[in-house]
This record gives structure tokens, C-alpha cells and sequence, in this order.
């Protein structure tokens, strides 16, 4: 069974968004959300370990990260003697966790918990420093007023940039509707609070409002 401590070494301790601390509070949500509902906690784990990976070792370029990081998962989990079974367990619980893909949507238990547990990293205060973060990092503005057509339809005019405040009307203020779990449900409607809150402040500060 991986552990948290060998997949240090699959992530990058620096980067704020993506890096092994994601990793860890995904796993350790994963192991809240999991247990509460009954799920198969060994394939939570290496899902939740594993669902991130750069995809050494396999072609990455070619791959968008979820199937990167599915290809890492089952050399990982050949060499730790895992059956075929539970290894495609676990790469359905890696492929199905992404929100900009609905391709692959989660169909079990373990799945969800996975799902749930990566979404919930990036609601409460925890997502609104990751959204700064990811701003930072990739050097957009810290906030711009949405233009007209993004607030109706999430479609950005020609030229205008994606803040976070953007990232918050697209996708962030989505999650607590989109979790699959009980467990999940409830602590995203504590999180999204929070989010709401700070994002609403934020805008009524930098427009002079308080």
C-alpha cells in the first residue's frame, strides 16, 4: 500500500496549489469523507495519493494530468503486488476526479469520496488561498470586475482576465452543488459560506463599499 510519506517524493513540496500539501489534505479529507460512508479505505488512499502524480514515467506530454497520473498510478500499484481489479478501481477514482472533465463522471463510492475530497481543497479558506496562489504563480491580476458576458453566461470578453474572483464565479461557487457524498454535502455548505464571504468582501472592498 503507498503511503503518504513515499508520495512526498512523486510532488513538488513548493507549489502551492498542486503540490504535496494538496495531496495531503486531499488524503486526510478522503479518509473524513470515506470512512463516514462506508467506502473501500485502501483504494481511497492510493486513489488520493496517486491522483495528482506529473505522470513520471509515462508520456505526459500526450496526456491531460488525470490519465497522466492514472498511467503512474498502475506501475505504483503493479509493483506493490495489487490485483488487476482493484488497480482499475483505482485509476477510475484518478481519471473521474476532475471538475473540467465529465467525461469520465465518478460511478463508485470510492470515486465520489475521491472527488469530493479533491473539491473540497478548493472551497473555504483553504480555496481562496489557492485561488490567489494559482493567480500569483501565473501572474494574472489579483482581481478585475467581471465584464457582463462573464457574469451571465462564464465567457470571458476578448482580452479580459481570469482573476480569481473570476475562478470563484466559474467554478468555486459550483462545488458545494456538485458534491456526491452526505459527508461531502455537509461540510462543502460550511466551506461555500466562507468562500461566498470572503469573495464578497473582496469585491465590496476594491470597489470603495466598505
Amino acid at each position: 500500500m503507498p503511503t503518504l510519506q513515499q508520495a512526498r517524493q512523486w510532488y513538488k513540496l513548493n507549489d502551492p496549489v498542486h503540490g504535496f500539501h494538496h495531496i495531503s489534505r486531499v488524503y486526510r479529507m478522503a479518509e473524513r469523507v470515506g470512512r463516514a460512508e462506508g467506502a473501500d479505505m485502501d483504494i481511497v488512499r492510493a486513489a488520493a495519493l496517486l491522483h495528482d502524480v506529473e505522470g513520471k514515467g509515462v508520456d505526459e506530454a500526450r496526456l491531460e494530468h488525470q490519465h497522466a497520473s492514472a498511467e503512474f498510478a498502475v506501475l505504483i500499484l503493479l509493483e506493490e503486488g495489487w490485483s488487476e481489479e482493484r488497480i482499475s478501481a483505482v485509476i477510475h477514482c484518478i481519471r473521474a476526479h476532475r471538475f473540467r472533465d465529465q467525461s469520465e463522471p465518478p460511478q463508485t463510492l470510492e470515486a465520489k469520496v475521491l472527488f469530493d475530497a479533491d473539491k473540497l481543497d478548493a472551497i473555504g479558506a483553504i480555496g481562496a488561498v489557492r485561488a490567489i496562489a494559482y493567480a500569483v504563480l501565473d501572474q494574472q491580476d489579483l482581481y478585475a470586475k467581471p465584464s457582463e458576458r462573464f457574469l451571465e453566461i462564464t465567457q470571458k470578453e476578448p482580452g479580459e482576465a481570469h482573476t480569481p474572483y473570476h475562478e470563484y464565479l466559474y467554478k468555486l461557487s459550483k462545488l458545494k452543488d456538485q458534491m456526491y457524498t452526505k459527508a461531502g454535502r455537509e461540510i462543502a455548505l460550511e466551506r461555500h459560506t466562507f468562500l461566498e464571504g470572503f469573495f464578497n468582501q473582496l469585491s465590496a472592498e476594491l470597489a470603495g463599499e466598505r
